[in-house]
């Protein structure tokens, strides 16, 4: 009887440190990394009337949310004591043990992954838009010359759902571009899915692609689908900056990346560079997270 509680209370508490891994499968992981690009500064098409402030919320009660499951544990607590007056004192001892043991493990789970977001420093997010060219591919389209298109300016962090308007060069053909984008977008899902390093090879620059092949190799060759289910592609800027033609593309929809699940929603913008001699197509450098609202 014991052990089967045990065997209970350990599957209880393993459902609850893995309830965050919805994003593990995904090319990327839901995660930023390569390329990272300063954003863009927003352009209001109007200026923003200011923000009145909004009235001061009271503080959270912090000693209450402890309240409940302290006094939980305190009455399972006497009634133990109270059944063990009788025949079920070493039994009951055990069980309440081990689900102090539990609660106590969940909490301090709970409190270090609070702390670990809270202190990681935010991401500047570029502004992942399509640099020249109608295509994703390994295609040698002419790039506007450079004094068409805008150089990159630093900002502050932005938030991919605000408005502003796109550096975009005349001429730049944004529909085909972002049609492709989105291709490529399911392609490198299903090649990620399957392993395939010669696709992933193929439109990802050197350093992406070193960090796809730890993921795969961490991976140990365990399958996994990943289905998209609703997909969009925004353009964000366009910019030439030195040698290097780059483009930044918001993506966002829902995916399934568990079989017979739902579909969670996604938000990210992918980093692509093509070099200005036409050598190669545009290639994935980079994806960036949003910051949190």
């Amino acid at each position: 009887m014991k052990r089967f509680l045990f065997i209970v209370c350990a599957l209880a508490l393993g459902a609850t440190l893995t309830i965050d891994s919805a994003e593990a499968a995904r090319l990327g992981g839901g995660r930023s990394f390569g390329a990272q690009r300063a954003a863009p500064m927003q352009r209001q098409a109007q200026p923003a009337a200011p923000a009145q402030p909004a009235p001061a919320a009271p503080a959270p009660a912090t000693g209450n949310r402890w309240l409940g499951p302290i006094a939980g544990l305190a009455a399972g607590l006497g009634l133990g004591w109270l059944l063990g007056q009788g025949g079920f004192g070493g039994m009951i001892g055990s069980v309440m043990m081990m689900l102090l043991v539990a609660f106590a493990v969940m909490m301090l789970f709970r409190l270090f992954s609070r702390r670990s977001a809270a202190s990681a420093p935010p991401v500047q997010y570029a502004g992942l838009g399509a640099g020249p060219g109608a295509g994703l591919g390994n295609e040698t389209v002419a790039a506007p010359p450079p004094s068409q298109m805008p150089t990159a300016e630093a900002g502050s962090q932005p938030d991919f759902r605000s408005q502003f308007q796109p550096q975009i060069p005349a001429g730049f053909d944004a529909e085909g571009f972002l049609k492709q984008a989105k291709l490529n977008f399911v392609r490198l899902q299903e090649a990620n899915d399957r392993g395939n390093v010669d696709a992933l090879r193929e439109i990802t620059t050197e350093d992406m692609f070193a960090s796809l092949k730890v993921d795969l190799l961490e991976r140990a060759g365990q399958p996994q689908q990943t289905d998209v289910v609703a997909l969009t592609a925004s353009l964000l800027e366009v910019v030439t900056e030195g040698n290097l033609h780059w483009a930044s593309v918001r993506f966002a929809g829902s995916l399934r990346e568990t079989p017979n699940t739902a579909p969670v929603d996604f938000e990210e913008v992918w980093n692509l560079q093509k070099p200005a001699d036409g050598k190669t197509g545009w290639l994935l450098a980079g994806i960036q997270q949003p910051t949190p609202a």
